[in-house]
């Protein structure tokens, strides 16, 4: 029998775990670290992943390359997660194997804690590189927030998410562009309750990051104009869009009737008209605002802000482009989540459904969908790292929805 005298640890371990991987070759494994079904999707991509390999041994294929690549992750972090749990493997049949020296188990032991936790971190990989990315994430976004019930209330309220947003993409080095920003009496007045804000995040993956702050947000406090002292309940709607800046990927398939973004000419009424509200001279006497409408779908678009109508235009139709390629990815998406539905009852993250509560008096903050408080209020108003740390929050839950939905299609599929 080997001892530990003269052979390192490591040389003790690498000699033994092949004997334990021979006794242990009709028994299960530790799979049971990551879902059967995705490991089962893993490996089918693994194959296919080696077939086209093979295939552009012999010749380009660019679509053959494009999916390659896709695979590529998947792939590697796969190996990864075969290596971890081959090793966890080994490392428990040495410690339950009577015939294993004791040294050599009391090693094993030692190395266990660890390699368990490489299995971990690798089945963590490993899930998140099969969850699809979406179409949207590497984009720029605009963020579009109006109130909701509540009055005035409401808008003030709208106001405040508005500098929450602007305020968290200054602390990140994000830049902005306010595209439209029209309190209750038309204007851009300091101080009065906002009607309507949309403003755009310029940097590459915005969407990606504020696609989990769509939906209601409902705040709680006792308004100013409240003479009682009773806290009142008003809500506001973001509306998180992809925006299709001049350049970019999306806008090589503007042509593309297949595509998200592809939009008839032929079926977008386009009105020009003087723009309504103070302004001065210009703005009341000069056609410069401009209304788009989307005959098919109804979607209207209004644009005012600027003294020019051809950029008025111009937001107009980057502002109705981002409102029909978000319907088209809503509606497919509404059906997959009704397809998880059955087979699960997976939730749906709803952009007409209450999604967080601000509470003003308990200085509380609650996202309902991933279930997460804090009591910070005050730093996530200021757009601070406790609103990062919600948002986040949101994001491994939005995982988890994709996760269960991929577990539910391979079910499906098998």
């Amino acid at each position: 029998m080997l001892t530990t005298a003269w052979v390192c640890r490591s040389c003790l371990l690498r000699i033994a775990r092949p004997l334990a991987r021979q006794q242990l070759r009709h028994q299960s494994s530790a799979s049971e670290s990551i879902p059967p079904a995705l490991l089962s999707r893993a490996r089918n991509i693994a194959v296919e992943h080696k077939t086209l390999t093979e295939k552009l041994a012999d010749g380009f294929d660019t679509k053959s390359a494009k999916k390659l690549g896709e695979y590529g992750p998947i792939v590697s972090a796969l190996q990864k997660w075969d290596k971890a749990n081959e090793s966890v493997t080994e490392l428990v049949a040495m410690i339950h194997d009577s015939k294993t020296d004791p040294e050599l188990r009391e090693l094993a032991a030692d190395d266990l804690d660890e390699t368990r936790n490489d299995l971990v971190n690798a089945s963590s990989s490993l899930v998140t590189s099969l969850v699809p990315v979406h179409p949207f994430a590497h984009l720029p976004c605009l963020i579009e927030i109006r109130p909701g019930a509540g009055g005035s209330e409401a808008a003030i309220f709208a106001g405040d998410l508005f500098r929450m947003y602007q305020a968290f993409c200054n602390h990140n080095n994000l830049r902005t562009n306010v595209l439209k920003y029209e309190n209750i009496n038309g204007t851009s007045e300091a101080g009065v309750p906002l009607s309507e804000a949309i403003f755009e995040v310029e940097n590459d993956n915005a969407y990606g990051i504020f696609r989990c702050e769509a939906g209601v947000h409902r705040v709680q406090r006792v308004p100013a104009t409240e003479t009682k002292g009773r806290t009142h309940t008003s809500a506001a709607s973001v509306h998180v869009l992809p925006s299709l800046q001049e350049n970019s990927a999306a806008q090589e398939d503007y042509d593309d009737p297949e595509s998200d973004y592809y939009i008839d000419i032929k079926e977008v009424k386009q009105e020009v008209m003087r723009a309504s509200g103070a302004g001065g001279q210009h703005v009341n006497k000069t056609e410069s605002a401009v209304r788009l409408t989307h005959i098919p779908t109804g979607t209207v678009v209004a644009m005012q802000d600027s003294r020019s109508q051809s950029k008025n235009k111009e937001k107009a139709w980057t502002l109705l482009r981002s409102r029909i390629a978000q319907a088209r990815r809503e509606k497919r998406e509404d059906e997959i989540v009704e397809m998880r539905r059955s087979v699960i009852g997976v939730a749906k993250m709803g952009r007409g459904d209450k999604v967080r509560t601000y509470n003003w008096g308990q200085q509380r903050v609650t996202d309902h969908r991933s279930g997460f408080t804090v009591n910070n209020l005050d730093d996530v108003m200021a757009g601070g790292q406790t609103l990062e740390t919600v948002m986040d929050s949101v994001r491994t839950w939005l995982m988890e929805q994709d996760v269960k939905g991929l577990i539910a299609e391979e079910g499906e599929s098998q």
